[in-house]
């Protein structure tokens, strides 16, 4: 998640120098309930030890309100097709949902 917090505030200060100024939060999607309840959690637990620069700063932007983090189920996240063994099912629904079709179908 703080990789992808970093990549939205590029693209948010890339916009901001090509004139558009942000009006909303930046959404983040994420498929880990766990990671987004450390994020908007304050309590810090000897669990997440480990990820306490991550968080803070997470929290930070969370607290700005420059990102907002919400939870899409794993069978709707398009990227996973490229980078995970899946379904044929969630395989073949993320392909059109990509646009891309099979030119070897019969018609």
């Amino acid at each position: 998640m703080a990789h992808g917090v970093c990549e939205l505030l590029w693209i948010r200060n890339l916009l901001k120098e090509l004139g558009f100024k942000p009006k909303y939060a930046m959404q983040l999607n994420c498929d880990n309930k766990a990671a987004i309840d450390i994020a908007y959690n304050p309590v810090q637990h000897d669990r997440t030890k480990h990820v306490e620069v991550d968080r803070h700063f997470i929290k930070e932007k969370l607290e700005a309100k420059i990102i907002k983090v919400s939870f899409v189920k794993s069978e709707d996240q398009l990227a996973d097709v490229l980078t995970k063994a899946i379904t044929g099912r969630v395989f073949h629904s993320s392909l059109s949902k990509l646009g891309i079709d099979d030119i070897y179908i019969p018609t």
